[in-house]
């Protein structure tokens, strides 16, 4: 099918406003640049190799990649320097991280030695080689470990052929989780273990690696197209959001309430203040309630509500799992659609 406008799509659709999208792509780079790190796209935000290749024309350095299926599509796609800042567990995901191994450079992050051993006997069996980085906890206790503990699993990366030590990696970066950082690096230049990378990430990330100057690379994914919530942390402003999502209002029989064609399987169910995204068209009106496949306004803030039939735009609250919602998404210039991108990486998340 063919599209020339916007006004040939249906909703709801997933719009990427491509102005503000190349304008984030080079912000991100010149931030990068100007700190002499490189940059590394996260593509779980957009899962599409088109776009990571505009990423990469802008100067990125390789890609990162949330799991083991992501990163099957973007080495299919060519893509020859992969990163996964995650835990791969289990033996059928590690005989596929090994395979992966044996057709691009793939790095992954690694908090103890069950993770290590899990992936070194895959590459063992798979005459594969695989980078690692030790991923340090932050001050966000998600996945990571202690900087004692980081020396003890890179002992323990260096002493296996398959396997190779290429740094230290913390999710999200803070300034504040520097000094564990640097007792980490100090721990390993004291035992004469190189240190090629120390990996940084996080969608505020860029804000606070000029305080991190220990940081050869930033990891980030939502600066493509950023969103509510990164508008309401003070990453970006709501000129930069490329993406909204195209709704229709298909009821408004009462006198604040209207309803969208957009619930949560358009928009998802994250939110912010109670709502679950915000209306370019109708800045005071709350989208604060989704099933499945409506969404209700109130838009008591409004003395006239809209017509039966009218389109809407909504800045998500997240723009990661929207894209995951849908099988294609479109990039615009102005009103013409210049891009019809299928989600190559949609619902691969093991």
């Amino acid at each position: 099918m063919t599209f020339s406008t916007v006004h040939d799509l249906e909703t709801p659709s997933v719009l990427i406003d491509l102005e503000r999208m190349e304008r984030n792509i080079a912000v991100m780079q010149a931030r990068c640049d100007a700190l002499g790190i490189a940059f590394r796209p996260h593509i779980k935000t957009h899962k599409i190799p088109d776009i990571a290749r505009r990423q990469q024309e802008a100067g990125a350095t390789g890609i990162a990649c949330q799991k083991v299926s992501e990163a099957e599509v973007f080495a299919d796609a060519g893509f020859n320097d992969i990163q996964l800042p995650y835990n791969i567990v289990g033996a059928r995901k590690t005989r596929r991280l090994a395979a992966l191994a044996k057709r691009v450079t793939v790095t992954v992050t690694v908090d103890s030695e069950a993770v290590v051993d899990g992936i070194a006997a895959a590459a063992r069996e798979a005459g594969a080689s695989i980078k690692m980085m030790v991923e340090l906890v932050s001050l966000g206790a998600r996945t990571g470990t202690t900087p004692e503990a980081a020396l003890d699993l890179a002992r323990r990366i260096v002493a296996d052929e398959h396997l190779h030590f290429a740094g230290v990696m913390m999710y999200p970066s803070d300034a504040a989780a520097r000094p564990r950082l640097q007792a980490a690096l100090a721990l390993l230049d004291e035992a004469g273990i190189a240190v090629e990378m120390v990996s940084g990430g996080g969608s505020g990330a860029i804000s606070q690696a000029q305080l991190l100057p220990e940081l050869t690379e930033l990891r980030v994914g939502t600066c493509i197209f950023w969103d509510w919530n990164s508008v309401a942390a003070g990453y970006c402003r709501f000129d930069d959001c490329a993406m909204r999502v195209r709704a229709t209002v298909i009821s408004a029989n009462e006198a604040s309430r209207v309803i969208l064609d957009s619930g949560s399987k358009a928009i998802h169910s994250e939110t912010i203040d109670g709502q679950f995204g915000y209306l370019l068209e109708y800045a005071n009106a709350r989208l604060h309630k989704v099933n499945e496949e409506h969404g209700y306004v109130d838009f008591s803030a409004y003395d006239d509500l809209p017509a039966v039939g009218e389109i809407v735009h909504i800045i998500p609250v997240h723009t990661c799992v929207v894209t995951n919602l849908h099988n294609r998404i479109y990039g615009l210039r102005g009103e013409a659609v210049e891009a019809v991108w299928e989600v190559a990486a949609r619902g691969l998340v093991w």
